[in-house]
């Protein structure tokens, strides 16, 4: 079985692929000091709580937070004595290319989800992934990650607007009833929920514009049905997107491995 894990800079996910599905997910907070030890105390108490035959002989990781990665790979090791495959390392390969300014560093977490988007729908993909950042990926019509934009997070702008403006509190993500705020917290709803739904459609409209080709726009990440059971923004969301992604890289790496 794989073991597929994606290490944002707030939450990790790991995920269990038997050769036909993911037969379980599990979601933690991310953290540096986190040992080894402890991620498979945690990880092997949620298998027996749910009563999984797993039997784990390979992992692929994808980081976006490099200390994590140490710990992760002694997890890999110790217990499941695998070397893992790290996105991003010079030993594993992806399937697409990434064609981008010489010496830029393209977070592992793009290059993922834009294998798996090419994967389920083709090229001339825009992808919107809500993390702790919000990301847009463009992938070609060859399936290419060409570059895309990073803006703020939502989750990060309601922090920002409690920590730095004293009356304000910190407010959940939640559709208003109406865009006109009657009081501070329906007021900085408002504003973060058609702040972004604004944001979303006026970002893919101009990277259209400048692609000046028919584009899909593909959604993942929690806010995502939010935004679209709201709005008809995306042609598609696809919550697992990035483990599908994972799936598809170690698919790509064993069969290259096999054919040396």
């Amino acid at each position: 079985m794989l073991l597929t894990i994606d290490c944002g800079n707030t939450n990790t996910i790991f995920s269990i692929w038997d050769g036909t599905r993911f037969v379980s997910t599990w979601r933690t907070a991310t953290d540096h000091q986190r040992t080894a030890d402890q991620y498979f105390v945690w990880l092997s108490t949620l298998i027996s709580l749910q009563n999984i035959k797993v039997d784990i002989t390979d992992v692929i990781i994808s980081s976006t937070v490099p200390r994590v990665v140490f710990n992760l790979r002694v997890l890999s090791d110790r217990y499941f004595n695998t070397r893992p495959f790290v996105v991003g390392k010079s030993d594993c390969k992806i399937p697409i290319d990434v064609r981008v300014e010489t010496g830029t560093a393209v977070g592992p977490d793009r290059i993922v989800n834009s294998v798996a988007g090419y994967n389920l729908f083709g090229g001339n993909l825009i992808i919107v992934d809500f993390g702790t950042a919000t990301t847009f990926d463009v992938v070609d019509h060859d399936g290419a990650y060409i570059g895309g934009v990073i803006a703020p997070g939502v989750n990060l702008s309601l922090q920002a607007l409690h920590q730095m403006a004293a009356a304000l509190p910190h407010v959940d993500i939640a559709k208003p009833e109406e865009v006109i705020g009657k009081n501070t917290i329906s007021c900085m709803q408002s504003g973060v929920f058609w702040g972004y739904i604004g944001l979303v459609k006026e970002i893919c409209r101009k990277i259209k514009e400048e692609k000046k080709e028919e584009m899909k726009i593909v959604a993942t990440g929690g806010l995502a049905s939010l935004l679209q059971s709201t709005e008809l923004l995306f042609d598609n969301v696809e919550e697992n997107l990035t483990m599908h992604g994972l799936r598809l890289i170690f698919d790509y790496n064993i069969k290259s491995i096999d054919s040396l």
